[in-house]
């Protein structure tokens, strides 16, 4: 076979088999599985069989989606234990670069740490002040926000 004639071939499969490669979403997961099910079945026990190398493509894209789909719902569930000031400050902190030493609307260092690890509360007064800085509205530190 010509260098052509493959390059179009593996074109043609890396189109069709795109979506069982490269899954995005519970629909292509499950026929992801059924396909290497599928696969399986067909494939002799030969190490040589050229399906083999098919069977681990796309079980190293089931692998990959099952993965990034358990570190998906650690984060949700981190996310969500995060009181809605604290996320904010977080926010806050991360897109200005900013550190502990960094908030003089608050109070010293270990008054903010204490905040951030859950064992303090922003007051009202600190969310004022910390929305005035900002130019933000004072509703982002709120479960409603």
């Amino acid at each position: 076979m010509s260098n052509t004639a493959l390059k179009t071939v593996f074109q043609d499969f890396a189109e069709v088999a795109a979506p069982y490669l490269h899954i995005s979403d519970t629909a292509h997961y499950e026929e992801a599985l059924a396909l290497l099910e599928a696969l399986m079945e067909d494939a002799n026990d030969r190490a040589d069989d050229p399906l083999n190398c098919v069977i681990d493509l796309v079980a190293h894209a089931v692998n990959r989606y099952e993965r990034e789909l358990a570190e998906l719902g650690s984060f949700e569930t981190q996310a969500s234990d995060i009181p809605p000031d604290v996320a904010m400050l977080r926010v806050l902190m991360q897109q200005h670069g900013l550190g502990v030493a960094d908030f003089p609307e608050i109070g010293d260092k270990s008054l903010l740490s204490r905040i951030l690890s859950g064992s303090r509360n922003l007051t009202k007064q600190h969310i004022r002040k910390l929305s005035e800085r900002f130019g933000i509205s004072s509703s982002l530190f709120f479960e409603d926000g």
